[in-house]
C-alpha cells in the first residue's frame, strides 16, 4: 500500500504500518488479559508489583516504579499496570529482559538499635535497618513486622511471605516478650493496673504477662508479653497509665530469643530456630 500524506501535506501517514502496530498492541493486551484470567482462576494469582516482591526482587513501592517506567515485562509482554493479576508460579515475569527467578529462602534475626526505621525506603531520609544488612550477599528481605524508631531488640526479615504472613497473622496469637525500662517505681497496686489493660482511642490494649523483672529508685524493667501488635502497643498502653518509657527492648519471638547478638547485627537462623517459630 502506497504511503498516504497528512491532512497538511506533511511527513507519509502509513495506514497499513498504523493498523499492525495497532493490531499487536491488541494482542499484547489480549496475551496479559489472559495471563491474568488464568492467575485469578487459578486462586494462586497476586497483583504484578506483589509478585515480584514474593519472588525476591524488590519492594513493592520498587516494583510499582519499575512498572510504570515500562521495565516489567509478562510472558513476553511489556505490563504497566502494578495491580495486574499474576500467577508466579507459571507467568515468565522478566526486569529489564531478565527472568525473574524466586531466590533461595532467607531467614534472617537482626538486632535492631534504637534510632532506625523499620522501612526499606523512608521519605525523611532516615537511617533504616537495611543499614545493618550492608555488606551481606542477600536476596531481597522484608521484615517481619515492625519495631518503631525508638525500640530496639529482635527483629525477623525474610523473602518468605509464606512464613511471614503466617507469623504476623494475629490468629496466630505468637507471644512476643519486651523488655522496658520505665521512669517509675511500680508497686503491687501499678501492676494490677496495667495487668487489666487499658482503653484508647477506642481500642483495647493489654499485656498477656507484665512482670517486675527489678527496681532501684526512680527507675524499673518490667517484662511485658504481648500476644497481638497494635501500633506502639506497649507505650500507649503505659501512658494511658501515666508511666514513661525510657527503653523498649524486643528479646524473644515466640520461643525464640534474641540472645548475645550484637547490636545492628544480623545473622541467619538456624534450622533448629526455625523450629522454634514453626511452633
Amino acid at each position: 500500500m502506497a504511503p498516504r500524506r497528512g491532512r497538511d501535506g506533511g511527513k507519509p501517514v502509513r495506514v497499513g504500518a498504523s493498523r499492525a502496530q495497532a493490531g499487536a498492541n491488541r494482542v499484547q493486551a489480549g496475551d496479559l488479559a489472559s495471563a491474568s484470567s488464568r492467575a485469578k482462576a487459578s486462586g494462586s494469582g497476586v497483583s504484578l508489583n506483589r509478585a515480584l516482591s514474593k519472588l525476591g526482587y524488590c519492594s513493592r513501592t520498587q516494583a510499582d516504579a519499575l512498572i510504570a517506567e515500562g521495565r516489567v515485562s509478562v510472558s513476553g509482554k511489556v505490563a504497566r499496570d502494578a495491580t495486574l493479576r499474576v500467577d508466579p508460579d507459571r507467568d515468565a515475569i522478566s526486569v529489564d529482559g531478565q527472568r525473574v527467578a524466586a531466590e533461595s529462602k532467607v531467614y534472617l534475626m537482626l538486632n535492631k538499635p534504637r534510632g532506625v526505621v523499620t522501612t526499606r525506603d523512608d521519605p525523611e531520609a532516615r537511617a533504616t535497618v537495611y543499614a545493618c544488612l550492608e555488606g551481606l550477599d542477600l536476596p531481597f528481605v522484608s521484615p517481619v513486622g515492625r519495631l518503631d524508631k525508638a525500640s530496639e531488640g529482635l527483629l525477623l526479615m525474610t523473602n518468605d511471605t509464606r512464613f511471614a504472613n503466617r507469623l504476623m497473622d494475629p490468629a496466630s496469637h505468637l507471644p512476643k516478650t519486651y523488655h522496658v525500662q520505665v521512669a517509675a517505681a511500680p508497686d503491687a497496686a501499678m501492676l494490677e493496673n496495667l495487668r487489666a489493660g487499658a482503653i484508647v482511642d477506642g481500642e483495647t490494649l493489654k499485656a498477656l504477662s507484665v512482670e517486675l523483672v527489678r527496681s532501684g529508685g526512680r527507675t524499673a524493667w518490667l517484662e511485658i508479653v504481648l500476644d497481638e501488635g497494635r501500633n506502639r502497643h506497649i507505650r500507649r498502653l503505659l501512658a494511658a497509665h501515666g508511666i514513661d518509657v525510657l527503653r523498649l527492648i524486643r528479646i524473644a519471638i515466640g520461643a525464640l530469643p534474641l540472645g548475645d547478638l550484637a547490636k545492628g547485627t544480623a545473622r541467619h537462623l538456624t534450622a533448629e530456630e526455625l523450629a522454634l517459630l514453626a511452633g
